[in-house]
Protein backbone atom coordinates (compact mmCIF):
# COMPACT_ATOMS: atom_id res chain seq x y z
CA UNK A 1 0.00 0.00 0.00
CA UNK A 2 1.43 3.38 -1.04
CA UNK A 3 1.68 6.02 1.62
CA UNK A 4 1.76 9.73 0.92
CA UNK A 5 3.77 12.17 3.00
CA UNK A 6 1.56 14.92 4.36
CA UNK A 7 1.71 18.10 2.31
CA UNK A 8 2.79 21.27 4.08
CA UNK A 9 0.45 24.26 4.02
CA UNK A 10 1.13 27.15 1.64
CA UNK A 11 4.01 29.50 2.35
CA UNK A 12 3.33 32.12 5.02
CA UNK A 13 5.32 34.90 6.59
CA UNK A 14 4.49 36.52 9.94
CA UNK A 15 6.18 38.97 12.29
CA UNK A 16 6.46 39.23 16.04
CA UNK A 17 6.30 42.73 17.50
CA UNK A 18 9.64 44.46 17.68
CA UNK A 19 11.38 44.89 21.01
CA UNK A 20 12.98 48.03 22.34
CA UNK A 21 16.07 47.44 20.18
CA UNK A 22 13.80 47.36 17.11
CA UNK A 23 14.45 43.66 16.54
CA UNK A 24 11.69 41.68 14.87
CA UNK A 25 11.48 37.93 14.36
CA UNK A 26 10.30 36.87 10.89
CA UNK A 27 8.57 33.48 11.04
CA UNK A 28 8.59 31.49 7.80
CA UNK A 29 6.21 28.54 7.65
CA UNK A 30 4.78 26.16 5.11
CA UNK A 31 6.07 25.07 1.73
CA UNK A 32 8.35 27.65 0.17
CA UNK A 33 8.33 25.95 -3.20
CA UNK A 34 6.52 26.24 -6.52
CA UNK A 35 3.29 24.75 -5.15
CA UNK A 36 3.28 26.59 -1.84
CA UNK A 37 4.07 29.96 -3.42
CA UNK A 38 1.08 30.06 -5.74
CA UNK A 39 -0.19 32.78 -3.44
CA UNK A 40 2.78 34.95 -2.58
CA UNK A 41 3.00 36.00 1.10
CA UNK A 42 3.27 39.64 2.09
CA UNK A 43 6.99 40.33 2.61
CA UNK A 44 6.78 44.03 3.46
CA UNK A 45 8.99 45.12 6.35
CA UNK A 46 7.13 46.47 9.41
CA UNK A 47 7.78 50.09 10.26
CA UNK A 48 10.59 50.99 12.65
CA UNK A 49 12.31 47.65 12.11
CA UNK A 50 16.09 47.79 12.15
CA UNK A 51 17.00 44.16 12.80
CA UNK A 52 15.35 41.07 11.28
CA UNK A 53 15.87 37.58 12.73
CA UNK A 54 14.74 34.75 10.46
CA UNK A 55 12.97 31.74 11.96
CA UNK A 56 12.61 29.10 9.25
CA UNK A 57 12.97 25.73 10.97
CA UNK A 58 9.61 24.37 9.82
CA UNK A 59 9.66 25.11 6.10
CA UNK A 60 10.58 23.24 2.95
CA UNK A 61 12.81 25.17 0.63
CA UNK A 62 13.58 25.11 -3.10
CA UNK A 63 15.07 27.55 -5.60
CA UNK A 64 11.81 29.46 -6.04
CA UNK A 65 11.44 29.99 -2.31
CA UNK A 66 15.10 30.93 -1.99
CA UNK A 67 14.70 33.50 -4.77
CA UNK A 68 11.66 35.10 -3.11
CA UNK A 69 13.42 35.21 0.26
CA UNK A 70 16.61 36.60 -1.30
CA UNK A 71 14.68 39.40 -3.01
CA UNK A 72 12.81 40.16 0.22
CA UNK A 73 16.06 40.32 2.17
CA UNK A 74 17.48 42.69 -0.45
CA UNK A 75 14.45 44.97 -0.02
CA UNK A 76 14.77 44.90 3.79
CA UNK A 77 18.47 45.74 3.61
CA UNK A 78 17.76 48.52 1.14
CA UNK A 79 15.31 49.94 3.72
CA UNK A 80 18.13 50.07 6.29
CA UNK A 81 17.52 46.83 8.21
CA UNK A 82 20.04 44.11 8.98
CA UNK A 83 19.07 40.46 8.46
CA UNK A 84 20.20 37.56 10.64
CA UNK A 85 19.79 34.29 8.71
CA UNK A 86 21.05 31.98 11.47
CA UNK A 87 17.56 30.57 11.76
CA UNK A 88 18.05 28.72 8.48
CA UNK A 89 19.55 25.26 8.31
CA UNK A 90 23.03 24.95 6.76
CA UNK A 91 21.62 23.50 3.53
CA UNK A 92 18.98 26.26 3.31
CA UNK A 93 21.60 28.92 3.94
CA UNK A 94 23.85 27.44 1.25
CA UNK A 95 21.02 27.51 -1.29
CA UNK A 96 20.11 31.06 -0.29
CA UNK A 97 23.70 32.25 -0.68
CA UNK A 98 23.91 30.59 -4.11
CA UNK A 99 20.72 32.28 -5.30
CA UNK A 100 21.82 35.67 -3.94
CA UNK A 101 25.19 35.42 -5.68
CA UNK A 102 23.82 34.23 -9.02
CA UNK A 103 20.37 35.74 -9.38
CA UNK A 104 20.77 39.09 -7.63
CA UNK A 105 24.33 39.92 -8.69
CA UNK A 106 24.43 41.11 -12.34
CA UNK A 107 27.04 39.38 -14.51
CA UNK A 108 30.12 41.29 -15.49
CA UNK A 109 28.82 41.80 -19.02
CA UNK A 110 25.68 43.50 -17.70
CA UNK A 111 27.39 45.96 -15.38
CA UNK A 112 27.98 49.44 -16.62
CA UNK A 113 31.62 49.76 -17.57
CA UNK A 114 31.53 53.30 -18.86
CA UNK A 115 32.85 54.48 -22.19
CA UNK A 116 36.47 53.46 -21.55
CA UNK A 117 35.38 50.07 -20.26
CA UNK A 118 33.29 49.42 -23.36
CA UNK A 119 36.19 50.46 -25.61
CA UNK A 120 38.53 48.18 -23.70
CA UNK A 121 36.14 45.25 -23.90
CA UNK A 122 35.68 45.79 -27.64
CA UNK A 123 39.45 45.91 -28.11
CA UNK A 124 39.94 42.68 -26.15
CA UNK A 125 37.21 41.00 -28.17
CA UNK A 126 38.85 42.10 -31.42
CA UNK A 127 42.24 40.85 -30.23
CA UNK A 128 40.72 37.51 -29.27
CA UNK A 129 39.15 37.17 -32.72
CA UNK A 130 42.47 38.07 -34.34
CA UNK A 131 44.28 35.50 -32.20
CA UNK A 132 41.76 32.82 -33.20
CA UNK A 133 42.14 33.72 -36.89
CA UNK A 134 45.95 33.59 -36.68
CA UNK A 135 45.71 30.21 -34.95
CA UNK A 136 43.49 29.02 -37.80
CA UNK A 137 46.04 30.29 -40.33
CA UNK A 138 48.74 28.40 -38.44
CA UNK A 139 46.71 25.20 -38.54
CA UNK A 140 46.15 25.68 -42.26
CA UNK A 141 49.91 26.01 -42.80
CA UNK A 142 50.66 23.02 -40.56
CA UNK A 143 48.15 20.68 -42.15
CA UNK A 144 48.15 22.08 -45.70
CA UNK A 145 51.90 22.20 -46.34
CA UNK A 146 52.42 18.40 -46.28
CA UNK A 147 49.63 18.03 -48.83
CA UNK A 148 51.72 19.99 -51.33
CA UNK A 149 54.09 17.01 -51.36
CA UNK A 150 51.25 14.47 -51.31
CA UNK A 151 48.49 15.96 -53.46
CA UNK A 152 46.75 12.60 -53.80
CA UNK A 153 45.58 12.99 -50.19
CA UNK A 154 43.55 16.07 -51.10
CA UNK A 155 39.84 15.31 -51.44
CA UNK A 156 39.56 16.56 -54.99
CA UNK A 157 35.94 15.47 -55.36
CA UNK A 158 34.96 17.83 -52.54
CA UNK A 159 37.17 20.54 -54.07
CA UNK A 160 35.36 20.25 -57.40
CA UNK A 161 32.00 20.36 -55.64
CA UNK A 162 33.02 23.52 -53.79
CA UNK A 163 34.29 25.10 -57.04
CA UNK A 164 30.89 24.49 -58.56
CA UNK A 165 29.05 25.93 -55.54
CA UNK A 166 31.33 28.94 -54.99
CA UNK A 167 32.33 29.67 -58.57
CA UNK A 168 30.04 28.54 -61.35
CA UNK A 169 26.85 29.31 -59.46
CA UNK A 170 28.12 32.77 -58.57
CA UNK A 171 28.82 33.86 -62.14
CA UNK A 172 25.35 35.30 -62.65
CA UNK A 173 25.21 37.62 -59.65
CA UNK A 174 28.84 38.71 -59.95
CA UNK A 175 28.56 39.35 -63.70
CA UNK A 176 25.33 41.34 -63.35
CA UNK A 177 26.55 43.53 -60.49
CA UNK A 178 29.93 44.14 -62.13
CA UNK A 179 28.19 45.15 -65.35
CA UNK A 180 25.94 47.58 -63.46
CA UNK A 181 28.83 49.03 -61.46
CA UNK A 182 30.72 49.60 -64.70
CA UNK A 183 27.70 51.44 -66.09
CA UNK A 184 27.44 53.58 -62.96
CA UNK A 185 31.12 54.54 -63.12
CA UNK A 186 30.82 55.46 -66.77
CA UNK A 187 27.74 57.60 -66.12
CA UNK A 188 29.37 59.41 -63.20
CA UNK A 189 32.63 59.98 -65.06
CA UNK A 190 30.93 60.95 -68.32
CA UNK A 191 28.75 63.59 -66.66
CA UNK A 192 31.88 65.50 -65.66
CA UNK A 193 34.18 64.71 -68.58
CA UNK A 194 31.56 65.65 -71.18
CA UNK A 195 31.62 69.27 -69.99
CA UNK A 196 35.31 69.42 -71.02
CA UNK A 197 34.89 67.48 -74.25
CA UNK A 198 36.99 64.62 -72.89
CA UNK A 199 34.51 61.80 -73.33
CA UNK A 200 37.25 59.41 -74.45
CA UNK A 201 38.77 59.55 -70.96
CA UNK A 202 35.85 57.50 -69.71
CA UNK A 203 37.89 54.53 -70.90
CA UNK A 204 40.81 55.54 -68.68
CA UNK A 205 38.72 55.92 -65.55
CA UNK A 206 36.60 52.79 -65.94
CA UNK A 207 39.42 50.49 -66.98
CA UNK A 208 41.94 51.56 -64.31
CA UNK A 209 39.46 51.52 -61.41
CA UNK A 210 37.86 48.26 -62.52
CA UNK A 211 41.05 46.27 -63.13
CA UNK A 212 43.09 47.62 -60.25
CA UNK A 213 40.53 47.98 -57.46
CA UNK A 214 36.84 47.52 -57.99
CA UNK A 215 36.73 44.17 -59.79
CA UNK A 216 38.61 42.11 -57.18
CA UNK A 217 37.12 44.04 -54.25
CA UNK A 218 33.51 43.73 -55.42
CA UNK A 219 34.02 40.03 -56.15
CA UNK A 220 35.50 39.42 -52.70
CA UNK A 221 32.63 41.23 -50.95
CA UNK A 222 30.02 39.25 -52.89
CA UNK A 223 31.81 35.97 -52.23
CA UNK A 224 32.10 36.81 -48.53
CA UNK A 225 28.36 37.42 -48.31
CA UNK A 226 27.39 34.46 -50.47
CA UNK A 227 29.98 31.73 -49.98
CA UNK A 228 31.58 32.64 -46.66
CA UNK A 229 28.19 32.70 -44.96
CA UNK A 230 27.31 29.30 -46.44
CA UNK A 231 30.55 27.85 -45.04
CA UNK A 232 29.65 29.12 -41.58
CA UNK A 233 26.08 27.86 -41.74
CA UNK A 234 27.14 24.44 -43.02
CA UNK A 235 29.87 23.84 -40.44
CA UNK A 236 27.81 25.38 -37.64
CA UNK A 237 24.95 23.00 -38.37
CA UNK A 238 27.38 20.09 -38.43
CA UNK A 239 28.66 21.17 -35.02
CA UNK A 240 25.17 21.24 -33.53
CA UNK A 241 24.25 17.84 -35.02
CA UNK A 242 27.60 16.46 -33.75
CA UNK A 243 28.78 15.45 -37.22
CA UNK A 244 32.15 17.12 -36.56
CA UNK A 245 32.55 15.05 -33.38
CA UNK A 246 31.66 11.94 -35.37
CA UNK A 247 34.50 12.67 -37.81
CA UNK A 248 36.93 12.94 -34.89
CA UNK A 249 35.59 9.68 -33.47
CA UNK A 250 36.37 8.00 -36.81
CA UNK A 251 39.94 9.30 -36.65
CA UNK A 252 39.43 11.87 -39.40
CA UNK A 253 40.60 15.46 -39.12
CA UNK A 254 37.71 17.91 -39.59
CA UNK A 255 40.25 20.42 -40.85
CA UNK A 256 41.40 18.18 -43.70
CA UNK A 257 37.92 16.88 -44.51
CA UNK A 258 35.89 20.09 -44.22
CA UNK A 259 38.16 23.15 -44.27
CA UNK A 260 40.98 22.44 -46.72
CA UNK A 261 38.71 21.60 -49.71
CA UNK A 262 36.90 24.91 -49.21
CA UNK A 263 40.13 26.90 -48.99
CA UNK A 264 41.59 25.24 -52.09
CA UNK A 265 38.36 25.72 -54.05
CA UNK A 266 38.14 29.41 -53.15
CA UNK A 267 41.82 29.92 -54.00
CA UNK A 268 41.08 28.62 -57.49
CA UNK A 269 37.70 30.28 -57.89
CA UNK A 270 38.12 33.84 -56.60
CA UNK A 271 40.85 34.98 -59.06
CA UNK A 272 38.79 33.62 -61.96
CA UNK A 273 35.66 35.35 -60.67
CA UNK A 274 37.63 38.59 -60.26
CA UNK A 275 38.81 38.33 -63.87
CA UNK A 276 35.22 37.73 -64.99
CA UNK A 277 34.09 40.75 -62.94
CA UNK A 278 36.77 42.88 -64.64
CA UNK A 279 35.50 41.89 -68.07
CA UNK A 280 31.85 42.55 -67.20
CA UNK A 281 32.70 45.90 -65.62
CA UNK A 282 34.54 47.01 -68.74
CA UNK A 283 31.62 45.89 -70.92
CA UNK A 284 29.17 47.85 -68.76
CA UNK A 285 31.31 50.97 -69.03
CA UNK A 286 31.64 50.48 -72.79
CA UNK A 287 27.87 50.24 -73.27
CA UNK A 288 27.30 53.55 -71.46
CA UNK A 289 30.25 55.24 -73.24
CA UNK A 290 28.85 54.19 -76.64
CA UNK A 291 25.18 54.90 -76.01
CA UNK A 292 25.44 57.99 -73.84
CA UNK A 293 28.67 59.77 -74.69
CA UNK A 294 29.47 58.95 -78.30
CA UNK A 295 32.51 56.73 -77.76
CA UNK A 296 32.27 53.82 -80.25
CA UNK A 297 32.75 50.35 -78.83
CA UNK A 298 35.60 49.69 -81.28
CA UNK A 299 37.47 52.77 -80.09
CA UNK A 300 36.64 51.95 -76.49
CA UNK A 301 38.09 48.43 -76.85
CA UNK A 302 41.12 49.64 -78.79
CA UNK A 303 42.01 52.23 -76.15
CA UNK A 304 41.91 49.83 -73.17
CA UNK A 305 45.34 48.22 -73.93
CA UNK A 306 46.80 51.72 -74.36
CA UNK A 307 45.54 52.82 -70.93
CA UNK A 308 46.16 49.71 -68.85
CA UNK A 309 48.79 47.06 -69.26
CA UNK A 310 49.36 43.60 -67.90
CA UNK A 311 50.84 45.09 -64.70
CA UNK A 312 47.55 46.79 -63.82
CA UNK A 313 45.65 43.54 -64.27
CA UNK A 314 48.16 41.58 -62.20
CA UNK A 315 48.17 44.14 -59.40
CA UNK A 316 44.44 43.69 -59.08
CA UNK A 317 44.34 39.91 -59.39
CA UNK A 318 47.18 39.33 -56.92
CA UNK A 319 44.82 40.40 -54.13
CA UNK A 320 42.29 37.70 -54.96
CA UNK A 321 44.14 34.73 -53.40
CA UNK A 322 44.62 36.69 -50.17
CA UNK A 323 40.93 37.58 -50.12
CA UNK A 324 40.07 33.93 -50.77
CA UNK A 325 42.12 32.63 -47.84
CA UNK A 326 40.66 35.21 -45.46
CA UNK A 327 37.05 34.59 -46.51
CA UNK A 328 37.37 30.81 -46.35
CA UNK A 329 39.17 30.78 -43.00
CA UNK A 330 36.82 33.25 -41.33
CA UNK A 331 33.75 31.38 -42.57
CA UNK A 332 35.07 27.99 -41.47
CA UNK A 333 36.42 29.29 -38.16
CA UNK A 334 33.11 30.84 -37.15
CA UNK A 335 31.25 27.70 -38.17
CA UNK A 336 33.48 25.40 -36.12
CA UNK A 337 33.08 27.66 -33.07
CA UNK A 338 29.29 27.36 -32.99
CA UNK A 339 27.90 26.06 -29.71
CA UNK A 340 24.40 25.76 -28.34
CA UNK A 341 21.22 25.97 -30.37
CA UNK A 342 20.27 26.78 -33.96
CA UNK A 343 20.17 30.48 -33.04
CA UNK A 344 23.95 30.32 -32.60
CA UNK A 345 24.29 29.42 -36.29
CA UNK A 346 22.56 32.64 -37.30
CA UNK A 347 24.73 34.72 -34.98
CA UNK A 348 27.90 33.04 -36.24
CA UNK A 349 26.86 33.61 -39.85
CA UNK A 350 26.32 37.31 -39.19
CA UNK A 351 29.70 37.60 -37.48
CA UNK A 352 31.35 35.71 -40.34
CA UNK A 353 30.01 38.04 -43.04
CA UNK A 354 30.85 41.20 -41.09
CA UNK A 355 34.37 40.05 -40.25
CA UNK A 356 35.09 38.83 -43.78
CA UNK A 357 33.97 42.06 -45.45
CA UNK A 358 35.82 44.16 -42.87
CA UNK A 359 39.05 42.22 -43.34
CA UNK A 360 38.72 42.30 -47.14
CA UNK A 361 38.43 46.10 -47.12
CA UNK A 362 41.31 46.44 -44.63
CA UNK A 363 43.53 44.18 -46.72
CA UNK A 364 42.60 46.06 -49.89
CA UNK A 365 43.56 49.33 -48.20
CA UNK A 366 46.83 47.72 -47.12
CA UNK A 367 47.57 46.70 -50.71
CA UNK A 368 46.87 50.26 -51.87
CA UNK A 369 49.32 51.68 -49.34
CA UNK A 370 51.91 49.05 -50.30
CA UNK A 371 51.52 49.76 -54.01
CA UNK A 372 51.91 53.48 -53.34
CA UNK A 373 55.07 52.92 -51.30
CA UNK A 374 56.50 50.70 -54.05
CA UNK A 375 55.33 53.19 -56.69
CA UNK A 376 53.50 50.48 -58.62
Amino acid sequence: MRTHSPELPPATLSWTPCDEAQKCVCHLQGAWNARGLRRRPDTRLPEDTRHVILDAESITFDTGGALLLARSMAQWEAAGATVNANGLSPSQRQLLDLVRSRALTPPAAARGLGLLGEIGRAALTALDELRALLAFVGELSLRGSPLLLRPWRVRWREVIHEIDAAGLRALGIIGLLSFLIGMVMAYQAGATLATYGANILIVNLVSIITLRELGPLLTAILVAGRTGSSYTAQLGTMRITEEVDALRALGLSPFEVLVLPKVIALLITLPLLALFADVMGLIGGGVVAAMGYGVPLSEYAARIPQVVGLKTLVLGLVKAPVFAIVIALVGCMQGLRVKGSAAAVGRATTVSVVQSIFLVIVIDAGFSVLYNLLRL
